[in-house]
């Protein structure tokens, strides 16, 4: 058999690039695998996590070889999409076959299969990376335009709730030099109230965790209120009691006496670690350091958002390099298993710092941390849970990306 080899001078990335302006969603994966070809590849296969990230399901198309969904857990090739590493394995005709993580900027998306006649190691597999990263921005922009990635990724329905809920989310994780950001929300298909959101602004790290009252859409529609005045009072400019003010407002006027929301609203100064927040009715931030729970200094809880009457208060703190912090809702600690024990802050630290230790990313630490709180429950949770991990100048940033 003859050995397909490379077009020189980076052809693959300069026609993958001019087909992406005008690419349907549809024509993914067999765009992908006919540019790929360019850089000697016989097979192209992208896969992309599910909503629950239990699951890489594999992105059909003309040209593109039928492929079964992979497990996450338990097997090699799920360990490209959980360690953000290369695999290479060799062919039975003396091939090689690659599979690479697709990140954007930190977020894990799925992986991606490629096979070639022979071993790209030497000579052109910086190309190949360029290539894959290239792959990884068309699944995000494509989501932009179509449901079809969308409705692939879903291994059930979404509740109405839950369809609300993942559209108004910010990409899970984000992460420059000085801060790793990344969050998670179970029950995937059927999250009602809880939310979060984030955004960094030039030397400021802002941060929400929201747990609205109740279950179903009308938790969804408060949540949905409630992160929109935080977004608008945030651009705003708002100091973060004028920020929960603003939220108080829009749900005591829109929503009546017996709806509200717990919230905590956080701000990190990114050069100096100072981190202040309010608490709206919330469980209070942790923080994990040097392999240790630390709880910061006590900080009076304001009433709910909807049910506020006085401003509230700003608590303040200071991080030191490498730490961690954990804002959640109590779905997450007081997940409580069969025989009546909550999960608890004690188990949720100790589940971090032993991720840390077993040098799991953050993305990946958090998707495990979920399990196991179902695991707990045993696999249906009572309440909604949603959770962020904060980490500050871990260095972190360095192993999310390939």
């Amino acid at each position: 058999m003859s050995k397909q080899l490379p077009t020189p001078d980076g052809e693959a990335l300069r026609s993958l690039l001019r087909a992406s302006h005008l690419l349907p969603a549809d024509q993914v994966g067999s765009v992908i695998a006919e540019k790929a070809a360019l850089l000697g590849a016989r097979e192209a296969v992208v896969y992309l996590a599910d909503y629950g990230q239990q699951l890489l399901l594999p992105v059909p198309g003309n040209g593109v070889p039928v492929r079964e969904p992979l497990p996450v857990d338990g097997s090699t090739r799920g360990q490209v999409f959980r360690r953000v590493e290369l695999l290479r394995e060799p062919t039975a005709d003396g091939g090689t076959r690659l599979w690479l993580p697709l990140i954007d900027g930190a977020e894990r998306l799925g992986i991606i299969e490629l096979a070639f006649p022979d071993d790209p190691r030497d000579r052109y597999e910086e190309e190949v990376r360029a290539f894959v990263s290239i792959v990884a921005e068309l699944s995000v922009t494509r989501n932009l335009y179509s449901d079809v990635l969308r409705l692939l990724r879903r291994r059930r329905p979404l509740t109405m709730a839950a369809e609300i809920q993942w559209e108004l989310l910010p990409p899970l994780t984000f992460g420059t030099d000085q801060i790793v950001i990344t969050g998670m929300l179970e029950p995937a298909y059927e999250i009602g109230g809880d939310t979060f959101d984030y955004a960094v602004n030039r030397e400021t790290a802002d941060l929400l965790v929201l747990d609205a009252v109740g279950h179903g859409l009308r938790a969804a529609l408060i949540a949905a209120a409630a992160l929109g005045a935080y977004r608008h009072a945030r651009r705003a400019g708002g100091h973060l009691p004028e920020v929960a003010a603003a939220m108080n407002t829009i749900i005591a006027e829109n929503f009546g006496e017996s709806w509200f929301a717990t919230a905590l609203l956080a701000r990190i100064n990114l050069p100096t670690g100072r981190l202040t927040w309010v608490n709206a009715g919330h469980p209070a931030p942790i923080v994990v350091r040097q392999g240790a729970l630390v709880h910061p200094p006590v900080c009076p809880s304001s009433r709910p958002l909807g049910l506020q009457s006085e401003p509230v208060i700003e608590c303040e703190t200071q991080l030191e390099p490498g730490d961690r912090v954990l804002l959640y809702t109590d779905g997450v600690v007081e997940a409580r298993s069969p025989d009546g024990q909550f999960f608890g802050e004690e188990r949720l630290a100790d589940f971090v710092i032993r991720a840390e230790e077993a040098g799991d990313p953050p993305p990946e630490t958090l998707r495990r941390l979920m399990r196991s709180v179902m695991d707990h429950q045993a696999g249906r949770l009572q309440d909604d849970a949603s959770i962020v991990l904060v980490e500050w100048r871990t260095d972190r940033h360095k192993v999310m990306r390939l």
